[in-house]
């Protein structure tokens, strides 16, 4: 019986397009990567919406002191699952066929949402409890759905395609990002009632997590045309450390040290990454007191525009350039524009004003794009095939270690910020800081192997 369902999963895949044996070479007229790219899109679109609301209702009352800004704890929430289960995540992914984990991902999705809608109803007894489980529930699932979505790219298309799958599938999922962000202020804006005594009713929000169920379902459909790929290792047992960082993975890392300083140097970045979302929102709120949230909003968006926007960069203008160089001109140009980002004048108002900091955003996320593309490439390529998912897996489990210590970091810097009178803008000149070591010291290897 398995091996018959074995082979009509194959017999699909050929339907679909080119096995995973025969992989393709062009891309664009792939069913499976339009599959896997629309599929994506509308995971990521979900995500953000529901994250960026949950931000929203944690920043305080304009006037408040920044320090009551509880929005890097909701950011440790998010993440927590992905610090705790990634390396099972990147198990399973090595284990069974990523085709098929992607579609029971998407399946869990639609439950997830419909969990909001509960959560949202119910939000008069539950409060923070409900909505806040929710976001540890999509953690979870964006945990076990992120090896399986980067891992089966080096399956499905030759290394030559690899940079320009991962650039479009980037600029998907940041547009993605963009259109959910925004439509979390809107439905913020629409939905929310203020009440006279400063309070807020929350529960219309069921309303845009019921439309967040049908998108579920609509990427639940379009997993299924992503080609069957066959499991890397299908033989692969479960061990203690796969809960954590996976036998083989160290071995490698210890080897590898190119391998291993990337992995240190992408978790840097998600640390950065972490802290610059809530500092956005913080800065359209509290100091350029921002009264609608979509406004607020579309400064969040900025980014990723910005990273929509460095991602044709690096896979069309930068093209011939050595992969190491774009990473550094990246890192240094989101210095840059952090530091710019950060002033301010006397009296606490934003130096470049609203427009002024929605340009700097948008420099900082094509700085971010032109830097995390070539280190992306890098990761997935590195490792042996048979290590492919686990390794994806590693670099998530990193990067929202990264993320993690973003929450914490986050709240520390508002308190700092806070205790030398500063305004929120400062937080950009400390993630300056912290990106300076990776320019100077910091050099993506010369080859692959």
């Amino acid at each position: 019986m398995s091996e018959a369902k074995g082979n009509s999963e194959k017999d699909i895949g050929t339907l679909n397009g080119p096995t995973s044996q025969g992989k393709s070479s062009n891309i664009l007229r792939d069913r499976s990567f339009w599959g896997l790219a629309i599929t994506q899109f509308f995971g990521a679109f979900n995500d953000n919406l529901y994250k960026q609301l949950m931000l929203l209702l944690a920043i305080p009352a304009i006037g408040a002191d920044i320090s009551q800004d509880t929005q890097g704890w909701a950011t440790t929430v998010f993440s927590l699952p992905f610090v705790l289960l990634s390396g099972l995540a990147g198990y399973l992914s090595d284990r069974h066929s990523k085709s098929r984990i992607i579609v029971y991902c998407k399946l869990a999705e639609i439950a997830i949402t419909l969990l909001a809608v509960c959560a949202f109803l119910s939000y008069a007894k539950l409060g923070d409890v409900g909505t806040w489980s929710v976001l540890v529930l999509m953690g979870v699932h964006s945990t076990f759905f992120g090896p399986g979505k980067y891992g089966i790219l080096p399956e499905l298309y030759r290394k030559e395609e690899l940079p320009r799958a991962n650039g479009l599938i980037l600029m998907s999922t940041f547009l993605a990002i963009i259109l959910g962000v925004v439509t979390a202020g809107l439905l913020k804006d629409l939905l929310v009632i203020e009440n006279p005594d400063g309070t807020a009713d929350y529960r219309n929000l069921w309303i845009g997590s019921l439309v967040c169920t049908g998108i579920a379902v609509v990427g639940s459909i379009t997993s299924m045309m992503i080609r069957y790929t066959p499991p890397a290792q299908p033989t692969a047992k479960l061990s203690f450390s796969d809960l954590g960082l996976p036998a083989p993975i160290r071995e490698l890392l210890s080897k590898d040290k190119p391998l291993m300083s990337a992995i240190v140097v992408s978790s840097m970045f998600y640390v950065v990454a972490g802290i610059v979302m809530p500092t956005v929102n913080s800065l359209g709120k509290l100091q350029l007191k921002l009264a609608s949230s979509t406004s607020i909003s579309i400064l969040t968006g900025g980014l990723a525009i910005g990273i929509i926007i460095g991602a044709v960069l690096a896979n069309i203008v930068f093209k011939r350039m050595a992969p190491r160089k774009q990473v550094t001109i990246g890192v240094w140009v989101m210095v840059a524009s952090l530091v710019a980002l950060g002033c301010w004048r006397a009296g606490g108002d934003h130096l470049l004003g609203y427009w002024g900091a929605l340009i700097g955003l948008i420099a900082t996320g094509m700085a971010a794009a032109v830097f995390i593309i070539p280190l992306q490439v890098f990761l997935q390529k590195r490792p042996p095939a048979e290590l492919k998912g686990r390794m994806i897996g590693t670099m998530n489990f990193a990067n929202f270690i990264g993320i993690l210590v973003a929450g914490p970091l986050y709240q520390a810097f508002l308190t700092m910020a806070s205790s030398l009178g500063w305004p929120v803008s400062s937080v950009f000149w400390m993630l300056a800081v912290l990106l300076v070591p990776i320019g100077l010291v910091y050099r993506l290897p010369a080859t692959e192997t």
